[in-house]
């Protein structure tokens, strides 16, 4: 018995089958997709060959870099130059050879002498503070201004009497003190045979500025033409201020990293220019002369 439903469904893939066979080709239409075929292999091969021989001249480029590729419009770094090797004959430098130690601080030194008078009505003016009733029998040979200011001093008056006998007074305006009491130093016809040189007041004390004020006077025989000073160790000797048989010095010292001011040290000369006493060598302020 025959099934209705199948029947048609058979026919219906009978005719399909009928309608859709597969056209036929001409043999050039064939033979030109034949070609088409090649062409694209061969294409495919040549561009891989090509690919493979650029990796593989680029290699040795890459493993001789001696860096990361640059990016487009990086500008890389040149390496750096080495010194030129020194010429034959010319001086070098041994590293090991160069000290390493810090320089050494400076020194205290004297930075002014310098000074200026006193006028004669501030000198008498000091001289009766400093001397009281007796000031009168003094006159002044030495009144100076000193090159820098400490709180009690600023200058200095050297006076002698119709005796010979000398009183040194520390100024401060025109107010006058003395270190001694009495205000008064002997002359040189009481001194030892020999000597060239005595000593009257001499201190150092803080200044002005941040320096030390260096202060001294005394008294020198005739054959004293010329006084000079020496601060510490530094050899270089500054002139006195002489007059009257009367010398001071006075100087701003520059005291340096320990805050001490050096020592003062006196030098005197006869006329013909040869040292005759150094207070730093001699002892005693005699003359040196054989």
């Amino acid at each position: 018995m025959s099934d209705p439903v199948h029947d048609n469904v058979g026919d219906r893939l009978r005719l399909l089958g009928t309608h859709m066979s597969a056209p036929t080709l001409p043999a050039a239409e064939i033979r030109r997709r034949a070609d088409r075929r090649r062409h694209r292999r061969r294409a495919l091969g040549v561009t891989a060959a090509c690919a493979a021989a650029a990796l593989c001249l680029a290699l040795p480029s890459a493993l001789l870099s001696p860096g990361p590729p640059r990016s487009p419009g990086t500008q890389q770094s040149p390496e750096p130059q080495r010194s030129p090797e020194p010429q034959q004959g010319a001086a070098t430098t041994d590293a090991s050879s160069v000290s390493a130690s810090p320089r050494s601080p400076a020194a205290s030194t004297a930075i002014s002498t310098a000074t200026s008078p006193i006028d004669a009505g501030t000198v008498a003016g000091i001289l009766g503070s400093c001397l009281g009733s007796g000031a009168s029998k003094y006159q002044a040979v030495i009144a100076v201004r000193t090159p820098v200011a400490s709180p009690a001093a600023d200058g200095v008056v050297v006076a002698v009497d119709s005796a010979g006998q000398y009183v040194q007074c520390e100024s401060k305006g025109d107010q006058g003190t003395s270190m001694s009491v009495p205000a008064t130093f002997i002359n040189d016809h009481q001194w030892g045979a020999g000597h060239l040189i005595k000593f009257f007041d001499g201190f150092s004390t803080p200044a002005d500025g941040g320096q030390h004020l260096s202060l001294g006077a005394g008294h020198y025989t005739p054959d004293v033409a010329k006084v000079t000073i020496s601060y510490g160790d530094d050899p270089t000797q500054y002139p006195a201020v002489m007059a009257g048989g009367a010398f001071v010095y006075t100087a701003a010292i520059s005291t340096g990293p320990n805050g001490k001011a050096p020592a003062p040290y006196v030098h005197a000369y006869d006329t013909d220019g040869k040292e005759i006493y150094n207070q730093k060598t001699q002892p005693s302020a005699k003359n040196a002369r054989p």
